[in-house]
Order: C-alpha cells, then structure tokens, then sequence
C-alpha cells in the first residue's frame, strides 16, 4: 500500500523554526520529483517547494530564502526546514509527486498531511 507520512508540524511563535517530514512507503522515491504542498485556511492548495531526483530545487517566491527542501533517498524520505516562519504560513502541508509543469502529479493520494500553526 502507497504512503506518504507527513510528521514535524506544531505550533510555533512567528520568527520560530519548524522541521518537516514525509516518510514514503509502498513506493520508491528516488526517480520521482517531490515536492511540498500547503493549504492555508480558505485557500487552495499550494506547491511551495519541489526538489527533483538530482537534488535541483524550486521554491515558491513566498518561501524562498527561508525554506529549505531536501531528501534523502536511503530513507525514501523527504524535509522542509522552515525558518523565520509568519502568520502566512500557517497551514496544513503535504508532500507528494510534481509534475514537470510543477504541479501535482497525481501519482498517489494524498496523506493526512501536518497542520503548522505559527502564532503571533
């Protein structure tokens, strides 16, 4: 069975740093582009970082210079390191599968997600 688990969000006062995962199981990762995914609260979902197989990363202007996307293919494992986090941030984030237009693959379902809620 295909997973994406998403874990590391929290509350957080704004200026605050949270770390983001998302373990892959059912599936191998390696080959894929991944990315994150927010959905703030009245908002469509949103792409915020992508990170392809050879490690290249695309950041969405909001995010950029305060977010870093990583893996790590021996744990099929995917981060966001999130620093000088704001109130726009907050929001529930997903990761899953990008395709080569940036946006959603399509390939999986999505996970429950993680709620990060930064606080002023």
């Amino acid at each position: 069975q295909v997973q994406l688990v998403e874990s590391g969000g929290g509350l957080v006062q704004a200026g605050g740093s949270l770390r983001l995962s998302c373990q892959a199981s059912g599936i191998i990762i390696s080959f894929d582009t991944m990315g994150w995914f927010r959905q703030g609260p009245g908002k469509q979902r949103e792409l915020v970082a992508r990170i392809g197989s050879g490690g290249g990363t695309v950041y969405a202007e909001s995010v950029k210079g305060r977010f870093t996307i990583s893996r790590d293919n021996a744990k099929n494992t995917v981060y966001l390191q999130m620093n000088s986090l704001n109130l726009e941030d907050s929001g529930v984030y997903y990761c899953n599968g990008v395709a080569f237009s940036g946006t959603y693959s399509g390939t999986w379902r999505w996970g429950q997600g993680t709620q990060v809620t930064v606080s002023s």
